[in-house]
């Protein structure tokens, strides 16, 4: 069996299905539909599968035309029925994994598409989950349940974990320069998996077991969310110090070695950084380890935003203004610069802060024109709806604050500037302007 499933994915005849049409999934359905293999995109969601049949993209990393095309010629069949799977030779979810309002994993995305791969599963079909989780998920979870249908893990399927890495809006490395991990269930599994993704990846790395490749991704993610709050954490004692956080961080990276760079802002967002560790801290409660590391980051990085509100409102005082009923603009709510993606978005915890102060909160953002009550992260605020306005400079002139939040490449900030009375800058965009009235007040 592992034979013949080799030899169609030789032959670019292996029919792949994907499980999650969003910012994994779709750019690699692209990636697999540019190598001449004929994919399926299944996803619950049926206004995202209206847009892929109409060549609509709401994926930056996916031009509109690269859809159109792929529908057309047939390459790409977008659907909400798991049928299609009983055709396919790989499926692949790569689906959402959040995490409860107790901060504890949330694997219901993760099930229903086992669930959907189990009722078609068939011989030889190779199996990889994507999706970040806790170390254990791929071997206690799937493995069961597929073999429950009289299956052989590395004969009759194959399984693996293989961590998911893009980093959306990123022009530098793409899907297929971006190293890939494979472990899988067996060796069989393991060696099926990486000659799949050898077919789009430029470098394909094995590991020893599915458990190792999920705890790959959650050691990367919590090295990163440990630094962040690290620099965050430096940016409060620097401002305390009288210290330019901004500048130390550029004298630090001029060292050659031993140290990489990590830079504070208004908090942590996104669909991994903010999340995967509680997925790792959960598993090791399990265990009985009590980790101390990632609870004191998760601490700093989600007082950010209460934090600047603070700053917010000394700013404010200097001017002779109370925070109650000023009129604050916030720039940018998206988790990241040039991207549409609001998850987890300290943005959106700043607005919601600041509207418990009674400030006047508005925001503008190019990428997300409108803000619905479910975006927001507290029930106490189930009635927040605010649309993006327009930036002119009638607009800033009536701002008592402007809060960057987050740093889109199209913003002018000199001419931001030129308009505005009082900026506080968390991302350090206003860096470069120069012979501005307006008080620039930095992170």
């Amino acid at each position: 069996m592992l034979k013949n499933l080799w030899e169609k994915i030789d032959e670019k005849k292996a029919k792949i299905a994907i499980i999650g049409a969003g910012y994994v999934g779709l750019p690699l359905a692209i990636a697999f539909i540019d190598e001449g293999f004929r994919v399926f995109i299944i996803d619950i969601n049926k206004d995202k599968i209206s847009k892929i049949l109409a060549g609509e993209s709401y994926i930056e990393d996916v031009a509109p035309e690269q859809l159109k095309d792929a529908v057309e010629k047939g390459l790409l069949t977008p659907t909400t029925d798991y049928c299609v799977l009983k055709d396919a030779d790989v499926a692949i979810i790569t689906v959402p994994t959040p995490v409860t309002r107790y901060r504890e994993p949330n694997l219901s995305y993760i099930k229903e598409a086992a669930n959907g791969i189990a009722q078609h599963l068939h011989s030889p079909m190779l199996v990889s989950l994507e999706s970040t989780t806790y170390p254990g998920t791929t071997e206690e979870l799937l493995l069961p349940l597929f073999q429950s249908k009289g299956l052989e893990v590395g004969k009759d399927f194959f399984l693996v974990f293989s961590p998911e890495r893009i980093n959306p809006g990123d022009k530098e490395h793409p899907l297929k320069k971006i190293t890939k991990i494979v472990g899988g269930i067996t060796s069989n599994c393991t060696e099926i998996g990486c000659h799949l993704y050898e077919q789009i990846i430029e470098q394909v790395v094995p590991v020893s077991n599915a458990r190792t490749a999920e705890m790959v991704k959650l050691f990367e993610n919590a090295y990163r969310y440990i630094n962040i709050a690290f620099a965050n954490e430096m940016a409060i004692v620097c401002r305390k110090l009288g210290i330019d956080i901004w500048e130390v961080i550029e004298g630090a990276k001029t060292k050659p070695f031993g140290f990489q760079v990590f830079y504070p802002g208004p908090g942590v967002g996104g669909h991994c950084i903010p999340v995967d560790p509680h997925y790792l801290r959960w598993r090791l409660r399990e265990v009985g380890h009590n980790e101390l590391l990632l609870e004191i980051a998760d601490t700093i990085n989600m007082g950010m935003p209460h934090y600047i509100v603070d700053l917010a409102a000394d700013i404010l005082n200097e001017a002779g203004k109370p925070l109650n009923d000023s009129k604050i603009l916030i720039l940018g709510v998206t988790y990241k610069k040039d991207i549409s993606d609001i998850r987890e978005s300290p943005a959106l915890r700043l607005i919601e802060q600041l509207m418990e102060k009674k400030a006047i909160v508005y925001y503008h953002d190019p990428y997300k024109p409108e803000l619905a009550p479910t975006d927001f992260p507290s029930s106490k605020n189930s009635n927040i709806s605010l649309k993006s306005i327009p930036l002119n400079e009638e607009t800033l002139r009536q701002m008592d604050l402007v809060i960057l939040a987050t740093d889109h490449s199209c913003f002018n900030y000199q001419w931001i500037a030129d308009n505005c009375q009082l900026i506080l800058d968390t991302k350090n965009a206003f860096k470069n302007v120069n012979n501005s009235d307006a008080k620039i007040i930095k992170l």
